[in-house]
């Protein structure tokens, strides 16, 4: 064989397909190891497949090898015997005997200028297709001694180097996504359990809770500071009125006092608060916790039905599913995450002592203790026009006027004086005085001048009686009437000034901060503490793995899974072509002479030509010309840019029976590569809730990285290996399968795109290959026209097997181009090559059978 320049051999088993195992001579490898570690490999549903690469002079003395296969219960076996161009007959071991097994026989150097291992990579990743591995295996039952030449003709679709690095470089993108800010969260975007700690409500269960109880410090001290606002209010009730400035109703209320009360035991309800609060102002509730609250008057209940610390990992299990759910890459997810933890992270009672001071802080208590002015009788200008009028009316009376009016003066100054002593703000000893001020002096002045003014008015007019008399008690009553009116007005504005019921808010909001602080710093503590950490840990997790995706989508130079760029070999410098049965001559001799080979070289030489002039409508490049289908890309891909990320590719030729097509990725690439790597990533995530509910701070990220670095590896084996046309592995074994039903189109990647939509390029050429009639002459033998007489001269005898990736007829336009197709056609589930392999048997004397062979002979 020529030199191994290109690996034949994939890079690592590939799921479901045939372990690969070359057996040929070379010093870095030992084929006893690696039958072992072929052994090793585990192939799904006890199908043992294995795709020997062997040189056909060393089938016998492998013998031992190849029963090695079989150790482990029954295998299937195909070989791929490489003969040198000198040999005529092939030897084999009964281990390599139908139905088991078959053999392969092709030659070295089929074509000049095509390194073999150019011409062995493809027809291993052809036969080691389990759909192909079968049928082949199939086919070589039905043929003599299980040996045939094969003859092939495969369409290779592809994408280019370029459009590759590009679907996965954005593919990778898709899946990290950018550095984005933790932003917020608010409790509509998260599920119940995780609400209750976002809001600061109250569970409907703990509605009913008393957690100041009366007997407490805490509760004695608010039922006193309510029973002093109660006081302080009726008493204001029985002042305002006018029994309060006329009789002596409220000559045993104290408002002054009573707001003193209310301001001492207020202060004291708080002070009792804010021990409380320091007490417990740790992060975890303990029962020493719970001790030193109840001594402070504080009763917690057992934590409520609707929240446990066993159901938070779901929810946030359930949360991260419905934000990768809608498209968020992982670095979006983790910003959400780190909101969350952040906000449901456990501060401790004590952080709520400022909110405590802001509700009742000392600035509030001095405004509630302050004593304020009592200002009654309005503006003294109005007073004393006023009392002025109401004088002179009263003065209209004749004769009288001279009395009554400076009266109503003098009792609208009484009055004024008399709201002054009994002004709301002065205890009744005096202790507490406000001070104030009720305009006397302007009434009294005002009355005596528009008195005598409506006096002397009254004489000079000269009313009757009964008008002078209604007028007088008009003024009076008015005098009284705006004297009562001053002096609710007065209370009521000094009421509004002390506002002592501002304590009944004040209780009501501290006792609001003791029920959030005592569910949520208190009962819901351990709880709060689970879920920050859990949520960081898994924000962290996410961090994690972008940031080992992005290691991966980094551009890659290594060669494409060692296939070769495409190109044809010079014209009439090739060793192979298409045969037909009329090339083989009854009357040749078996001579292996030179001379006896002129003619049937001639005759194989113009095959080339013979391929070439196929018909107009299916040309196919590297052969004959002609332009590619409609749909498809270029043939041959650009090359691939220089770089010093790795070793350059090594650019060969491939073989004439190759044809490679080659598109720039179609609209469903991008999204199905994103697809599988995000449904990847649930199932690692998955196996680490169970590890987040025990201790999320000692979750091992390092083997997450790992499985989503073997997930990666896995997906961009796809991509090289046929465009992800192939769904990815199914996983068994979910820890919660329920869990993953709303990601079911995440997690179910069975259904995929037709390959035109991943490569962009259309399935028609397959089609016409497919679709045309079984002529040998399309397929190209893989030996020497000196070999042609080895092969058996029956045309009946030979086998063909036809197969397309399954992906390439899915879709609308593909129900039309494969109809008509041959009922034989294999469908793969994974691939990117179809085409026609034949399979051409060996005359009888060709192929000897050794029964046995002597270990020492290997």
């Amino acid at each position: 064989m020529s030199p191994h320049v290109l690996p034949v051999l994939p890079e690592r088993p590939l799921p479901g397909h045939a372990v690969c195992i070359d057996l040929r001579p070379d010093a870095a490898r030992d084929p006893d190891a690696d039958v072992r570690a072929a052994l090793e490999v585990p192939q799904p549903g006890g199908e043992r497949r294995f795709l020997v690469v062997d040189d056909a002079d060393r089938l016998v003395a492998h013998q031992l090898l190849y029963e090695r296969l079989s150790s482990y219960g029954p295998a299937h076996v195909v070989c791929l015997a490489v003969g040198a161009r000198g040999e005529r007959t092939l030897s084999r071991s009964l281990t390599l005997r139908p139905p088991a097994a078959g053999v392969l026989w092709l030659f070295d150097s089929t074509e000049d200028g095509v390194p073999g291992e150019a011409v062995l990579r493809p027809l291993v990743d052809v036969l080691s297709t389990p759909e192909v591995f079968d049928a082949v295996l199939r086919a070589l039952g039905g043929v003599v001694h299980g040996v045939a030449v094969p003859a092939v003709r495969v369409l290779e679709h592809d994408l280019t180097d370029e459009a590759r690095a590009r679907a996965w470089r954005q593919a990778v993108e898709g899946l990290a996504g950018p550095e984005v800010p933790a932003g917020n969260v608010s409790a509509d975007q998260v599920p119940g359990a995780l609400a209750l700690l976002l809001d600061e409500g109250v569970p409907r269960s703990l509605s009913g809770h008393r957690w100041l109880p009366p007997h407490g410090r805490a509760g004695a001290g608010l039922a006193a500071c309510d029973e002093a606002v109660g006081e302080a209010v009726d008493g204001y009730q029985r002042v305002r009125g006018p029994a309060g400035l006329l009789t002596g109703a409220g000559r045993d209320v104290d408002l002054p006092a009573d707001v003193e009360r209310v301001t001492v035991e207020l202060e004291r309800f708080r002070t009792a608060v804010a021990d409380a609060f320091g007490a417990a102002g740790g992060t975890r509730l303990t029962a020493e916790h719970r001790g030193m609250l109840r001594d402070r008057g504080v009763e917690l209940p057992e934590l409520p039905r609707e929240i446990s610390r066993a159901g938070i990992v779901p929810a946030l299990r359930d949360l991260t599913h419905d934000l990768i759910g809608k498209g968020l890459p992982l670095r979006s997810v983790a910003a959400r995450l780190s909101a969350l933890s952040a906000r449901t992270a456990p501060v401790g009672s004590a952080a709520r002592l400022a909110r405590l001071d802001a509700i009742c802080g000392p600035e509030r208590l001095r405004r509630l203790a302050a004593r304020y002015p009592f200002t009654a009788g309005g503006s003294r200008p109005v007073a004393f026009a006023v009392t002025g009028l109401l004088a002179l009316l009263a003065g209209l009376w004749p004769l009288l006027g001279w009395v009554l009016g400076p009266a109503v003066g003098v009792l609208a100054a009484g009055l004024a004086h008399l709201m002054l002593r009994r002004r709301p703000n002065r205890s009744p000893d005096g202790r507490i005085d406000g001070g104030g001020a009720t305009g006397a002096a302007p009434r009294l002045f005002g009355g005596l001048l528009g008195g005598l003014v409506g006096a002397g008015l009254g004489q000079f007019l000269g009313l009757p009686v009964w008008a002078g008399a209604v007028a007088a008690a008009v003024s009076a009553a008015a005098v009284v009437l705006l004297a009562l009116r001053d002096w609710s007005r007065a209370v009521d504005d000094w009421w509004a000034l002390a506002d002592p019921e501002e304590a009944w808010r004040i209780l009501g909001e501290v006792q609001d901060l003791v029920v959030t602080t005592a569910v949520h710093d208190w009962l819901f503590a351990e709880v709060r503490h689970h879920c920050s950490a859990g949520a960081g840990a898994v924000a962290g997790l996410l961090r994690d793995l972008a940031d080992t995706a992005d290691g991966h989508g980094r551009p890659q130079t290594a060669s494409k899974a060692g296939r070769p760029e495409a190109g044809p070999p010079p014209a009439g410098k090739t060793g192979a072509a298409s045969w037909s049965w009329e090339d083989w001559r009854d009357d040749a001799d078996d001579t292996d002479g030179p001379d006896d080979w002129g003619d049937a070289a001639d005759t194989w030489g113009d095959g080339g030509d013979t391929w070439a002039d196929g018909p107009a409508d299916e040309p196919w490049p590297g052969t004959g010309g002609g332009s590619p289908a409609p749909g498809a890309a270029g043939h041959a891909p650009p090359p691939a840019p220089p770089s010093a990320d790795g070793p350059p590719r090594v650019s060969v030729p491939a073989p004439g029976w190759l044809e490679r097509r080659y598109g720039d990725g179609g609209p469903a690439l991008v999204d199905t590569l994103v697809g599988d790597l995000v449904a990847g990533t649930v199932l690692i995530l998955d196996r680490c809730w169970a590890g987040i509910e025990r201790d999320p701070e000692a979750l091992a990220r390092a083997g997450h990285e790992r499985r989503l670095t073997e997930l990666l590896d896995e997906t961009r084996l796809r991509l090289e290996r046929d465009v992800a046309a192939s769904p990815p592995p199914r996983y068994e074994g979910l820890g919660d399968p329920e869990a993953l039903t709303s990601l079911a189109a995440f997690t179910d990647r069975s259904v995929r795109p037709d390959a035109a939509r991943l490569t962009g390029v259309a399935a028609d050429a397959v089609a016409r290959l497919l679709l045309a009639e079984d002529d040998p002459g399309r397929t190209v033998a893989l030996c020497g026209p000196e070999h042609l007489r080895l092969l058996s001269h029956d045309p009946l005898a030979a086998r063909q097997v036809r197969f397309v990736p399954e992906a390439m007829r899915r879709g609308a336009a593909g129900d039309d181009i494969w109809r008509g197709t041959a009922e034989d056609v294999v469908w793969t589930g994974a691939g990117r090559h179809a085409g026609i392999l034949r399979l051409v048997p060996l005359r009888a004397d060709v192929v000897h059978t050794v029964r046995a062979e002597e270990a020492g002979e290997r």
